[in-house]
């Protein structure tokens, strides 16, 4: 059942709904706000839905109490992968994997607004949004490594180098080390840095953009930034191609060139 982007009542993450965007954020503070399986679940729940809810048309993943995500709880969520068997432990990262896949796979653009820490899975989220802003001290770490575990967690060998180039992210997933705002804005991992009390703002202000703008298109072109990952450059053109075919039958597309002759500014309908 689609859920109800007004009435909607999440159980381990907040979300707000106004004008079209919708607002998540984590909301255990003390904690730096870790993720547990109730939380990871609901996520990679709730962006799957948003594939059947044209209501909503952008959303911002926000911070709460000056930090984005302190990745995954270790005592509700390291402790009890210890004592997994290898059943367990690969139903865990697949489902953990999945946020990523519904991440991606929803139309609309996900803007995250990194304040603090973004750490383990939390970076992961950050990573796996299509846009990055950050307050001067925010903090990034895949820091897989650190703990006896492998760089490629959640898509992070496939979608970390993609931002930033090969080099850059083998350095981050080798070591674990923390990207700081500053190396992450000229490294290109971070659209924008700005200070903290202007996050929330910069971040909805892009949303916006994006919530008024063709939002049937801007689905089109998240699909094929995914599906291109792995097409010959001739697939490629020939995809792109039919997407535009489809874009050019839209009214979105009929209302943008009768707004130019009449030399006034398009109102998009997303259709």
């Amino acid at each position: 059942m689609t859920l109800d982007p007004k009435t909607y009542k999440p159980e381990h993450f907040l979300w707000q709904f106004e004008d079209g965007i919708g607002r998540v954020a984590l909301n255990v503070p003390s904690q730096k706000n870790p993720l547990t399986f109730e939380s990871y679940a609901e996520l990679r729940d709730f962006f799957r839905e948003l594939v059947y809810i044209d209501e909503v048309k952008a959303i911002v993943f926000g911070s709460t109490d000056g930090n984005f995500c302190s990745g995954g709880n270790v005592h509700d969520i390291i402790g009890p992968l210890i004592k997994m068997e290898m059943t367990g432990l690969l139903k865990f990262t697949r489902m953990t994997g999945d946020l990523v896949k519904a991440m991606r796979g929803c139309p609309q653009p996900i803007i995250a607004a990194v304040n603090g820490i973004s750490a383990g899975a939390g970076a992961i989220i950050a990573m796996a949004s299509d846009f990055r802003y950050a307050t001067p001290d925010a903090q990034t770490a895949f820091l897989f490594n650190r703990v006896g575990l492998a760089g490629c967690d959640m898509g992070a060998c496939a979608i970390l180098p993609r931002i930033i180039g090969q080099g850059r992210a083998s350095e981050l997933l080798f070591t674990g080390r923390a990207l700081g705002a500053e190396e992450g804005e000229r490294w290109g991992y971070f659209n924008k840095v700005v200070p903290a009390g202007e996050l929330e703002a910069e971040a909805m202000k892009m949303a916006r953009r994006l919530a008024s703008g063709p939002t049937f298109a801007n689905g089109i072109t998240k699909n094929q930034l995914n599906m291109e990952w792995d097409m010959s450059l001739d697939t490629a053109i020939e995809a792109e191609a039919q997407a535009q075919a489809i874009c050019m039958q839209t009214e979105d597309f009929a209302r943008a060139y009768h707004a130019f002759v009449a030399k006034e500014k398009p109102v998009f309908e997303g259709n």
